[in-house]
């Protein structure tokens, strides 16, 4: 093994980043294909669960936005491996909670861990490959697509082949358990990599004062608004359309699963191209699309917006890819990636009010809010 990894160095960080990537979304991901069991077994209120599908949001700006100081003070591999390590332990963590409180307490610690990972695998690429950065997040990129297809598709049956959800969390946290050795390993065999600080300190309000750092804030936003209410209330939509759990399953593995090919070919094709925005263009025009069947007509041709979702969603890996392409460094990749998180925390904690949308309608002369016309 030694002698293998001597001989080719980069086989041992394009296997820790790929093997993090396979297992970091199952930790949001999993939550959506059995909400229903969730909220009936820990008496979760609907409120609760709304809450539930935003944590990863919140999440993603708190702890995300504090992955550049971790890293510059512990170095980029040891914070991976705390990272990996939160969020495993939460997984098992939850497993056990016996009440909506306690699930969710313990999810947070798990998508902590999975934010702070998030934010650092584009400087880990930049790191390590910073002449191959279009293939190597192809690469992890495909990865998360696929961690997230088959937590999508394989969550509810091994719920139902197992005995609960619960049993299901179980194989999703023995998974991630599996990267650590590998992290472990690269730590250390090479320590040198693991401070991102070569080539300049940098910090959020040097991002703050550039167009491109709040470009890439909007971007990545809005990018990750939809894609985590897609991951945690598209099977419900679609249970509430009259398709059954493990068919609603299904179509998040597809809306999940025709992402892979586009994970895939993205990141590479935006790595050898000054101005990629007639894709953004396409992609925005089927995620519109998607919204659109999914409000109006879900159970018409649920497939056909599960595939749309999927290019809709598919702006991810182009933002994977822009993150380590609008920085020169390291360091600077590991500032641009949490400083486009942290707006969504504000965003979110106001989301997360005890409000509905119709107390903020117009009021009619009969002194009800104004209602939407047709299905919701």
């Amino acid at each position: 093994m030694k002698i293998a990894l001597a001989n080719r160095p980069g086989l041992l960080p394009a296997a820790a980043i790929i093997a993090c990537a396979l297992n970091i979304r199952p930790t949001a991901v999993a939550v959506g294909p059995v909400l229903l069991q969730l909220r009936q077994d820990l008496a979760m209120s609907e409120a609760t669960a709304g809450f539930l599908v935003s944590l990863p949001n919140l999440c993603f700006a708190l702890f995300g936005a504090i992955a550049g100081w971790l890293t510059a003070r512990w170095g980029l591999h040891r914070v991976t491996i705390a990272a990996l390590g939160a969020m495993v332990a939460g997984q098992i963590g939850r497993t056990f909670a016996d009440s909506a409180l306690s699930f969710c307490m313990l999810s947070a610690v798990a998508l902590a861990g999975m934010a702070v990972a998030n934010v650092l695998l584009p400087s880990l690429v930049k790191q390590h490959f910073p002449n191959r950065i279009g293939p190597i997040t192809a690469a992890y990129s495909v990865s998360l697509t696929i961690g997230v297809t088959v937590t999508g598709a394989a969550t509810v049956p091994l719920a139902s082949a197992l005995g609960g959800w619960r049993y299901a969390f179980w194989v999703y946290a023995a998974a991630a358990s599996t990267a650590i050795p590998l992290w472990l390993a690269l730590a250390g065999a090479n320590e040198t990599h693991s401070r991102p600080g070569v080539g300049g300190t940098w910090r959020f309000r040097d991002v703050a004062r550039t167009r491109l750092g709040w470009a890439m804030v909007v971007f990545f936003g809005f990018q990750s608004m939809q894609a985590y209410t897609i991951f945690g209330w598209l099977p419900t939509i679609y249970v509430d359309a009259g398709l059954s759990a493990e068919a609603s399953g299904v179509m998040l593995g597809i809306a999940t699963g025709v992402g892979i090919p586009l994970a895939f070919g993205l990141p590479a094709y935006v790595a050898r191209v000054r101005n990629p925005t007639w894709v953004l263009v396409v992609i925005v025009i089927a995620g519109i699309s998607a919204y659109l069947g999914l409000m109006f007509a879900p159970g018409t041709a649920p497939w056909l917006w599960a595939c749309l979702v999927a290019v809709g969603t598919s702006s991810f890996p182009m933002i994977l890819a822009l993150l380590g392409l609008r920085a020169r460094t390291a360091a600077g990749t590991v500032v641009l990636s949490g400083f486009t998180q942290i707006p969504m925390f504000a965003a979110g904690l106001y989301a997360c009010r005890p409000k509905c949308i119709e107390d903020q309608l117009p009021v009619t002369r009969s002194g009800s809010s104004v209602r939407p016309v047709g299905p919701i």
